[in-house]
């Protein structure tokens, strides 16, 4: 059952332009897709359908590392059902990679694979199993290469270059080419403040590489136009993105390249990537007719990428009276074959990896290397989960050393509003990092063994192991950990962040009526709910239309970076309130000779009439606007960032910070390594819910997420082979409804003066600590020392 509290203290400022209106900002209205999607009536881009379509299918590598000698295509082409087969040889325009950042991906693999999964060919057939069996049929004769797995492969003096010849505008700053990007930090002197430490404490921590596991697997339908170019219906995070990287690769002006979001079956940043666009697209275009493209689970894992693993290396002084002295950390990422987003995630995971602590003498590394590994990416937390895996664990050991309880000590070294980040850059909001740990802590605890105050009523799945019924409370011993995170919010390091909002306001069948319209991906997060609630709140109309996202309007930044609902609401806010001005203004210079209040009064619209502050009706809106409307499209950008300065990594780079803190309690069988968690409490600063119901709900999806990484969640890749062992939902477990323990809420508002209504980016904070609080719990119950994600049984049981 949910549980959540809330504080709003008094005088918080929300920047609040309109007094209420029914179903606006703060209500917890229901998302209108809710009920659809769990009723299975939702029609999400796996559903979609064009009589004359065909299917498209993709041919991936078998290997991790090779040289193509040769591909045969003959026997698919020669098969009854199939339109075309397409490789590199068959690509229209002269660009044939694409990337978010640096465009080093090729849209089919040209002469050499990087990776196990890499697309190499493209068949289209009239039947999705004829497509299947037709890539089958191609035949690819490879010469292997030497693997490049790790650190100490990939910097080898001898080591091959995963890309040779690269000119992007990182290789001028790394020491090797097959790193991605490398992001110091330097502030103050590490050396000097060792000197006042009287504990120090080391530790080398591993984080496994996590999947995003969305359950709506990759699909969308490209249809070719009569003007030569394409209509792609796609789930997708950020429609403008795909877009500047699609329409080259097809040569084609974007202006051709039609783009409109489909449904969306969950992303976590897994879909921030080119996947099968444009492999539709061009199967399309080749053959003339629509094709639609959709991923088995199996393909799924090959088709985006994946949170990078991290080997981290801490430490961390601080004097017997438990102020921290100094930290110095490495931080080595896995980006696999691609840089996707690897160089913004090296600059999260550098920036942020210090934790939400006052640190005054740092010295931090963090690198992105290029492998043979599967590519690496945005996923949500984005190089803040790892770092507060291992930073958490520091203070535990820490706390431990100096005889002190481990929330009194970070309580003691936690960061506030004013503190100076390792980058030089002030936190200038609200930062009510011991709060939220008091609040975790005086949670009560649930009572322990629960299962032999049941008697003979006790339900195994309370247990250790579940429904698997394999303990009986034998050996069970109780743990309880803490944990808390900062993330950041939006885009950083001086990316032209900004959200399109196109608002018309008219009278229909004699009602005001707005239309919202934005290229915002709905991929779960309610931001849909969340532009009506807003367009309510502005302009006093009960009726408002969401039009289907698309890239007819301008951009709206990709759903990530705990943004939307900051960028794109604040869009839809600005452009509400744009229209309520030229409402007003022809409010007044119709009616304005028949009251003084339109000339001097605060006026405001409530339930579809213009009133005074005081509450005086002037006008409906139905009748000012009469057959007049208000269209109108803005941007907003939030404040300026820049980047982190390459030798000492000093600069504001962030735009807004947000905290979690958990208290995760966990029964542990010791002698079998299974764990129970029992309760993950979660506080969390979300500076104001404009709907609390979404806002709980993401919290306990995040912490959910944080639990999985934290006890089974892992992508298995053969260090012999860089081959993917567990593509499957069978072998690459996801916490069910089972798994997932009681998750009560408290969350704070305390405002951010410089954000939309106050409120802070928060989907991704809470899948920051409450991996690290699990950890910690099972460490207090077992006694052991666990510095790897996920735990496994073995490593409990020491049967290794």
């Amino acid at each position: 059952m949910a549980q959540n509290t809330r504080t709003v203290p008094a005088g918080t400022p929300t920047n609040v332009t309109q007094k209420h209106n029914k179903g606006g900002i703060g209500e917890s209205i229901l998302r209108p897709d809710g009920t659809l999607k769990v009723t299975g009536e939702f029609a999400y881009s796996s559903d979609m359908w064009h009589e004359d379509m065909l299917w498209g299918q993709t041919l991936r590598s078998t290997v991790a590392h090779a040289e193509i000698v040769s591909i045969d295509v003959s026997e698919a082409l020669a098969m009854p059902g199939v339109y075309s087969v397409l490789t590199y040889d068959d690509l229209p325009a002269e660009m044939k990679n694409y990337g978010l950042e640096i465009q080093d991906t090729p849209v089919l693999a040209n002469g050499r694979v990087r990776h196990h999964g890499e697309p190499v060919a493209l068949v289209a057939a009239d039947h999705p199993e004829t497509a299947r069996r037709a890539a089958a049929k191609i035949k690819i004769d490879y010469r292997e290469l030497p693997l490049v797995t790790d650190e100490a492969s990939a910097l080898a003096p001898d080591a091959p270059l995963i890309h040779e010849g690269r000119d992007d505008h990182h290789i001028g700053h790394v020491p090797h080419p097959n790193i991605v990007h490398r992001q110091p930090i330097i502030r103050g002197n590490v050396e000097e403040a060792r000197k006042r430490a009287d504990v120090i404490v080391e530790g080398e921590y591993t984080f496994g590489m996590q999947d995003q596991a969305f359950l709506g697997p990759e699909s969308g339908l490209a249809v070719p136009s009569e003007d030569g170019g394409v209509e792609l219906y796609v789930a997708t995070q950020w429609l403008h993105s795909d877009l500047k990287q699609i329409a080259p690769v097809l040569g084609l002006p974007e202006e051709k390249v039609r783009m409109t979001l489909s449904g969306v079956g969950g992303a976590f940043g897994g879909r921030e990537d080119i996947s099968m666009q444009i492999h539709a697209c061009l199967l399309a275009l080749a053959t003339n007719k629509p094709v639609k493209i959709v991923y088995n689970r199996f393909e799924s894992f090959f088709g985006h990428v994946h949170r990078h693993p991290a080997k981290l290396y801490y430490e961390h002084g601080a004097t017997k009276d438990g102020k921290l002295t100094h930290m110095k950390c490495k931080i080595v990422l896995d980006g696999g074959a691609y840089a996707s987003a690897s160089p913004a995630v090296v600059g999260n995971a550098s920036s942020l990896s210090v934790g939400p602590y006052v640190l005054e003498d740092v010295d931090i590394e963090a690198i992105a290397l290029y492998t043979n590994n599967p590519p690496c990416g945005a996923m949500r937390g984005f190089g803040a989960v790892q770092a507060c895996f291992a930073y958490e664990a520091q203070m535990d050991k820490l706390a431990a050393k100096l005889g002190m309880d481990p929330v009194e000590f970070r309580q003691l070294n936690a960061m506030e509003q004013g503190t100076i980040m390792p980058t030089g850059q002030v936190v200038d909001a609200p930062a009510p990092v011991a709060e939220l740990l008091r609040r975790v802590k005086a949670r009560p605890l649930p009572p322990e063994r629960q299962w032999e105050s049941a008697g003979e009523n006790a339900d195994v799945r309370a247990l250790p192991g579940g429904l698997s019924n394999t303990t009986h409370g034998e050996g069970v011993v109780r743990g309880v950990g803490y944990a808390v995170g900062i993330k950041n919010v939006g885009f950083s390091e001086g990316f032209d962040d900004y959200s399109t909002a196109r608002v018309r306001l008219e009278v229909i069948n004699g009602e005001p009526v707005a239309m919202v319209h934005t290229a915002m991906a709905e991929v779960g997060q309610g931001g849909i709910t969340v532009h009506t609630q807003i367009a309510r709140t502005e302009l006093g109309v009960t009726q408002v239309t969401i039009h289907p996202a698309d890239t007819q309007v301008g951009s709206a930044g990709s759903t990530s970076a705990s943004r939307q609902t900051y960028m794109t609401g604040g869009a839809v806010k600005n452009t509400c309130e744009a229209v309520r001005e030229a409402l007003l203004e022809i409010g007044r210079r119709k009616n304005g000779s028949y009251h003084p209040a339109w000339a001097t009064a605060e006026l405001l619209l409530e339930g579809g009439k213009v009133v005074t502050d005081g509450g005086e009706v002037l006008a409906d809106i139905a009748d000012i606007l009469e057959d007049e409307a208000i269209d109108l499209e803005l941007e907003f950008r939030h404040a300026p960032t820049e980047p982190f300065d390459l030798v000492t990594g000093q600069g504001n780079g962030h735009v807004q910070y947000t905290f979690a803190a958990h208290r995760a309690v966990v029964e542990v069988d010791t002698e079998l390594g299974l764990v129970k968690v029992v309760e993950l409490a979660t506080a969390q600063d979300v500076g104001k819910a404009l709907n609390m119901l979404s806002v709980v709900g993401q919290i306990q999806g995040g912490t959910t997420q944080g639990l999985g990484v934290a006890i089974m969640e892992e992508i298995i890749v053969d260090p012999k082979t860089a081959k993917v062992r567990n593509p499957s939902f069978t072998d690459y477990l996801i916490p069910t409804i089972l798994d997932t323990p009681t998750i009560p809420v408290d969350v704070l508002e305390l405002a951010d003066p410089k954000a939309p209504y106050g409120l802070r980016g928060m989907g991704e904070a809470p899948t920051l600590s409450s991996t690290p609080a699990v950890i910690a719990a099972i460490r207090q119950a077992t006694g052991l020392e666990i510095n790897k994600t996920p735990i496994r049984p073995e490593a409990l049981t020491g049967t290794l």
